[in-house]
């Protein structure tokens, strides 16, 4: 019995209104108290109350909220609360909630330390976490957008998402004026440029105004320079597709006449200065039709040399593989005349942007992470310690990835009407990048290392990349070694097992199967070589999402978000 302070973090209301009545339960060990209380419609603030309470509850373990109804439902957004006393020194008592409160349903918040399924001395958690689930299950389901790719959410348009999986005000605000202010500057250089007709390259920059940086200033200022053009394929939006060279490319076919071009190739090739960007991936994927007009795609190869100085400079561009009718296509060098050289590697540009955006962006970061968001929340209670780490870096992924759908790869939609792999080609592109997809091209160290680009110090990517997963990596242990301190602990977690098996078997569509997930190795250490075979607590036989998984997902957001 006693003085209870109570703490009310408000994250967001549905509506800006009067004061709005909640009835506030808290439930102890011995017994529990109900409170009735009245908010502010306030945004991002916590409001504090007192309250008597005539009889000793014991510890706390749950708080349970109910809004009072009203003519107009003001869904309200609550982001913890927390409980002191009775006592001048007793610690706050911390129950998360980050959901919304709305209907006249009872919203149940259990106190917020971290626990596995086995650590739960008392049942009324282990009861908690089975509702919790079974609700969660209901709400979020899988879909299959496209065969041959990674389930997604059940959800059409983002106002089929659950509730607590759409954008805040802010963030939707944020989100849709950033697209209108996007639209209207095209429309506006669209007006600015209509009755102008282009006949030199310097007449691009009647539309080079609007939001710039310093990047797309130099960018303007040296775009057709051999330099700037191998440095893109290092530590521009794509640094994926390089990699050292460990022989020469079978669809390189030298003509007669190129002897030269080949001695110098293999003498790059044996000093392990020479690299290669392979398109091959879009190769026979069909083209859009755009207002009629017929698109074209290339699958370029483009070998490069690095420089003493640091430089990767391109050697040579062949625009499509060899086929039957052309066995042997085309080469363009830096010495043939410099539109032809120009116009061969925007090509290669233009393909680097499909590989870009299909593969690299929308399935390794986008559809990826959804299957672990998906996951996550249908098999990882908010008492497991592997849910606390990770929801907020798929906080919005849900949304998104539904607004994608929807609107930029849908039929119809912006890529239909705007790029080259529109009008399902796209769709073409993503299923051999799914074909192709392992576990190990999703880790900075392994991937890194198999393109041959650890220790290059112009690569500043990957130097960027490798601290990043390494002080992921330093968190994401610490927390996760809390927890699983043995292979047993691990193989003894349910939930956890059963987050596994939804990753690879369902979302991921029986990767196992495919040989995707079975090569996943241990965490690095200290960002250094990856370490084949097991370490305890970490990875276990069947189950090879395991804590590695949580650096993946981090990681992803991490680049995601800039």
């Amino acid at each position: 019995m006693g003085r209870y302070r109570i703490g009310v973090a408000t994250g967001a209301w549905l509506f800006s209104g009067s004061h709005n009545r909640v009835q506030l339960w808290l439930v102890g060990a011995r017994g529990e108290a109900r409170l009735e209380l009245r908010l502010r419609p306030a945004r991002g603030q916590e409001e504090e109350f007192e309250r008597d309470v005539p009889k000793d509850l014991g510890p706390l373990q749950f708080v349970k909220l109910r809004k009072h109804h009203s003519l107009v439902d003001d869904a309200w957004f609550c982001d913890c609360i927390t409980v002191r006393g009775p006592g001048a020194c007793e610690e706050a008592t911390f129950f998360p909630c980050y959901r919304w409160v709305q209907g006249q349903d009872v919203l149940s918040l259990p106190e917020g330390t971290a626990r596995l399924a086995g650590d739960n001395a008392l049942d009324v958690f282990q009861k908690h976490r089975e509702k919790e689930l079974k609700e969660r299950r209901r709400l979020y389901c899988w879909a299959t957008w496209k065969e041959g790719l990674p389930r997604t959410i059940a959800a059409e348009r983002q106002d089929d998402l659950p509730p607590n999986s759409r954008f805040h005000e802010e963030k939707r605000l944020d989100f849709e004026w950033a697209l209108k202010a996007g639209a209207l500057e095209t429309v506006l250089k669209r007006v600015y440029t209509l009755l102008s007709s282009w006949s030199r390259l310097e007449d691009f920059d009647q539309i080079f105004w609007g939001q710039k940086s310093d990047l797309a200033e130099r960018v303007h200022r040296c775009w057709r320079d051999d330099e700037l053009f191998g440095y893109q394929f290092l530590n521009g939006a794509n640094p994926m597709v390089l990699r050292r060279s460990a022989s020469l490319p079978s669809r390189l076919v030298l003509p007669s006449g190129t002897e030269a071009l080949g001695a110098q190739l293999e003498r790059e090739l044996q000093s392990g200065s020479l690299f290669e960007a392979d398109f091959s991936l879009l190769d026979g994927i069909p083209a859009n039709v755009i207002r009629g007009e017929k698109q074209y795609l290339a699958a370029p190869l483009v070998m490069l040399q690095m420089r003493p100085e640091g430089k990767l400079l391109p050697v040579v561009i062949q625009i499509q593989p060899p086929s039957p009718s052309c066995p042997a296509p085309p080469l363009f060098l830096p010495s043939d005349p410099p539109l032809a050289w120009l116009l061969a590697k925007i090509w290669v540009r233009n393909s680097d942007f499909q590989v870009h955006q299909l593969q690299y962006h929308l399935l390794s970061t986008h559809l990826v992470a959804e299957v672990i968001a998906v996951a996550t929340m249908r098999c990882l209670p908010g008492l497991h310690p592997v849910f606390k780490l990770l929801i907020p870096h798929i906080r919005y992924t849900l949304e998104i990835n539904t607004r994608a759908r929807s609107q930029l790869i849908s039929e119809g939609g912006i890529f239909d009407k705007a790029v080259s792999t529109g009008g399902g080609g796209h769709v073409h592109l993503l299923r051999r990048a799914m074909a192709q997809l392992t576990y190990r091209s999703l880790c900075p160290p392994d991937d890194l290392a198999a393109r041959g680009l650890l220790g290059i110090p112009s690569a500043l990517y990957a130097h960027d990349a490798l601290r990043l997963w390494e002080i992921i990596a330093r968190y994401v242990q610490g927390i996760v070694r809390l927890f699983y301190h043995r292979d047993d602990v691990v193989r003894g977690d349910p939930e956890l097992q059963a987050w596994c098996r939804e990753i690879t078997e369902v979302g991921l569509c029986q990767a196992q199967d495919r040989a995707q997930v079975t090569d996943a190795p241990n965490p690095p250490q200290h960002g250094g070589p990856i370490r084949p075979g097991p370490q305890p607590g970490w990875d276990v036989p069947g189950s090879r999402w395991g804590s590695r998984a949580l650096l993946v997902v981090i990681f992803l957001h991490a680049i995601q978000t800039g």
